[in-house]
C-alpha cells in the first residue's frame, strides 16, 4: 500500500482526494495546507508519494517541490492543479515533479498516475 501525503489549500480538495485515495488502496498519511507544511511534513513522515497544489499561502507548490527534492532527490511528488497552463506544468516538472494532474480529475486518472510512481 503505498502512502501519499496530500498538500492543498482547500479542505474539500485535501478531503476529496483522501477519500478517493483510501478507496482504492492508497494509505493517505498526512494533509498539508500550505507548502511549507507539506516540506516539514514530508520530512516527518516520510510518504512514497505526494500529491500537491501549486497556487497555496505562505509557500507555493513549486517552491515546496524544490525543497523536498533537495531534502530527498528519489521524492515522487505528483502537481494536482487547476493552473494547467503550459508554463506551470513545465515548472513543476523541471522543478522534479513526476506527473502534473490538471482539476477537474476523473478519479481514475488520479489512480492511474499515482499507481505509476
Amino acid at each position: 500500500m503505498k502512502r501519499v501525503l496530500v498538500a492543498d489549500d482547500a479542505t474539500f480538495m485535501r478531503t476529496s482526494l483522501r477519500m478517493m485515495l483510501e478507496r482504492n488502496g492508497f494509505e493517505v498519511v498526512g494533509e498539508a495546507e500550505n507548502g511549507l507544511v507539506a516540506v516539514n511534513k514530508y520530512k516527518e513522515i516520510n510518504p512514497d508519494i505526494v500529491t500537491m497544489d501549486i497556487t497555496m499561502p505562505i509557500c507555493d507548490g513549486i517552491k515546496a517541490v524544490q525543497m523536498i527534492k533537495e531534502f530527498d532527490p528519489n521524492a515522487k511528488i505528483v502537481m494536482i492543479s487547476s493552473m494547467g497552463q503550459e508554463c506551470f506544468v513545465k515548472e513543476a516538472i523541471i522543478s522534479g515533479a513526476k506527473g502534473f494532474i490538471v482539476k477537474p480529475f476523473k478519479e481514475e486518472y488520479v489512480v492511474e498516475t499515482l499507481s505509476k510512481l
